[in-house]
């Protein structure tokens, strides 16, 4: 499993309507929801093949503004081969990484 976490200049809404066009995989789930008061939670999760672990990886990603700016949480998971052994040839770090490349130009530092 890998997991990241960075902040965007993005409302929830804006970053889930770009996530939409994300071409590096399969979207497979989507929702944005309000519990009220200008706040926002969106999960996406989204599949991808990988040939060099031979396995289908999935990514989840949450978007909220619950604490006032808007937070990114990218987490990979399935992405390893074999029942014993937790190795997945780096495809999890590419896959939650590709999220970060997305939002490049809106990460806040």
């Amino acid at each position: 499993m890998a997991q990241l976490d960075f902040n965007i200049n993005l409302t929830p809404r804006e970053a889930y309507n770009m996530l939409q066009d994300f071409d590096s995989a399969e979207l497979v789930y989507d929702e944005l929801k309000s519990p009220g008061e200008g706040k926002y939670i969106a999960i996406m999760v989204f599949e991808k093949y990988y040939f060099r672990s031979e396995n289908r990886a999935a990514l989840t990603v949450i978007i909220d503004n619950f604490h006032d700016i808007t937070s990114v949480t990218a987490i990979a998971s399935g992405s390893s081969q074999g029942l014993i052994f937790n190795f997945d040839w780096g495809a999890g770090d590419n896959f939650v990484e590709s999220v970060r490349k997305f939002f490049k130009d809106y990460i806040i530092e």
